[in-house]
């Protein structure tokens, strides 16, 4: 299995890590830099993705394990990227530039997985075979 994350340069100072694509878009909304328009159709994808994605548990607790998430390289997860359309466009409209890291194994302790997903901890830098600026 392959796995990939979509994420930005930036740093999250829970994770120690790139802060991943749904965070980042979140970042732009709580900043108040989205119009009206823009911010209500995000909270109709956040919802929509809330529904068909699961969120791990850990997030409940503000993440305390500083756990990160990557897409399994299947078609489930695939769907997932198709509907993020909103996402993208908002990263693209406002400057965040994404990028994507792959790996052929699991990038750490596994603490979580479902159908489309695996969360985990001590990721050692290692664990990433490459990461290149994603164009959309």
């Amino acid at each position: 299995m392959k796995y990939y994350r979509i994420h930005t340069a930036d740093i999250a100072y829970i994770t120690k890590q790139p802060r991943g694509i749904f965070t980042a878009v979140w970042k732009l909304v709580d900043s108040g830099i989205l119009s009206d328009e823009e911010e209500r159709e995000y909270w109709i994808n956040r919802e929509y993705f809330e529904k068909v994605l699961p969120v791990p548990p850990y997030y409940e607790k503000n993440n305390p394990q500083k756990a990160i998430t990557w897409f399994k390289n299947c078609e489930k997860s695939e769907e997932i990227w198709d509907q993020m359309v909103f996402y993208r466009k908002m990263c693209k409209k406002y400057g965040v530039k994404l990028f994507i890291s792959e790996c052929d194994e699991i990038p750490g302790e596994l603490i979580y997985e479902d159908e489309f997903q695996i969360a985990v901890k001590n990721q050692p830098e290692e664990a990433i075979a490459s990461t290149r600026e994603l164009v959309y």
